[in-house]
């Protein structure tokens, strides 16, 4: 039995029944337990976590499920068995290579580390991406996205990752006391942990707190507006006593929208804002060295794929290059 999302009435067909009795995840194995002990110890980062614990359960599932309907503990499968699973990964389901990454890494993890089982499967495998430079706007397409956007929230974290180049979860996740700091934004706990200073432009603080006046949450700038955003029902008093920031979901579904409203590449996500943010930043003659300490880039080798991306940069260098040729007699 279910209640219907349009009607609000209680369904008793079978097909709903079957459906409930579907969403119910089978109990975890103790090897899966202590397993997920393991990756709140290595402090992982959530996302990371929930990725290695469904992947080991996939693999605990494909080899069978208990007589009361659990899964079968994966713990006694040998390496030919995880072997087979990683190549019907790759073969029958045609993972993508970053996802047979995530697969062995998982594997890894829980066969490896939490597990002990010194295997030589996981240094055989490899799944390399092709190298594809990242998507990036004209400064006259970021604008025309900005102009497409009517909702002042959306308006103005999109206009905050572009200013700034932050992940989409940086910037919903931004508090009050980050902005204390004079003309500098300072992220928490990003990727892998690190904090860092984003110089922020003024006029940039000048829309963060006019936009946070429309509500005053005392720890978010950006509060969730909860389910009744559509119905209109979302106050400022709501606002302020909401206890999560912006769904990421939200923003990328507002994105999808802007993007087809604003005639933009096939392919941009919120991300390409970031990208676009170090292409100009180094078009505008911005060390490279500084925009990769403000991406917090763990290697400068992450921030060069920019240098190939900067149409500036290029002129520049084809000029030096004219100047450089000696006329020919």
């Amino acid at each position: 039995m279910s209640i219907s999302k349009t009607t609000r009435q209680v369904s008793t067909h079978a097909s709903s029944a079957k459906r409930s009795v579907g969403n119910i995840r089978p109990v975890d194995p103790e090897s899966l337990l202590r397993f997920a002990e393991t990756l709140k110890l290595r402090t992982l980062a959530r996302s990371t976590q929930d990725e290695y614990l469904r992947f080991v359960r996939k693999i605990a599932g494909r080899h069978g499920v208990t007589q009361d309907g659990n899964l079968a503990d994966p713990c006694h499968l040998t390496e030919a068995e995880v072997r087979g699973h990683l190549l019907h990964l790759k073969e029958a389901h045609h993972y993508s290579p970053s996802s047979m990454r995530t697969a062995v890494a998982a594997m890894r993890a829980y066969y490896g580390r939490h597990l002990g089982h010194d295997w030589h499967l996981f240094d055989l495998v490899r799944s390399p991406s092709a190298k594809k430079l990242p998507q990036v706007l004209t400064r006259e397409e970021v604008a025309r996205f900005f102009r497409v956007i009517c909702e002042a929230r959306f308006l103005t974290v999109f206009r905050l990752i572009y200013a700034c180049g932050l992940r989409i979860g940086e910037a919903v996740k931004l508090e009050v006391g980050d902005l204390s700091r004079p003309e500098r934004v300072h992220v928490r706990e990003a990727k892998g942990n690190k904090d860092r200073f984003v110089p922020l432009p003024p006029a940039m603080l000048a829309e963060l707190r006019v936009y946070w006046k429309t509500h005053r949450h005392p720890k978010f700038i950006f509060p969730g507006v909860g389910r009744g955003w559509r119905e209109g029902v979302s106050s400022s008093v709501a606002l302020a006593k909401t206890v999560e920031p912006m769904s990421v979901g939200s923003v990328q579904n507002c994105m999808r929208l802007a993007v087809a409203a604003a005639r933009l590449p096939k392919g941009t996500v919120v991300h390409t804002l970031r990208h676009s943010y170090a292409t100009h930043m180094l078009d505008e003659g911005v060390s490279i060295r500084l925009i990769s300490a403000y991406l917090g880039h763990a290697s400068l080798e992450t921030t060069m794929i920019y240098l190939h991306l900067t149409v500036v940069n290029e002129a520049g260098a084809r000029e030096a290059i004219a100047r450089l040729l000696p006329a020919r007699t």
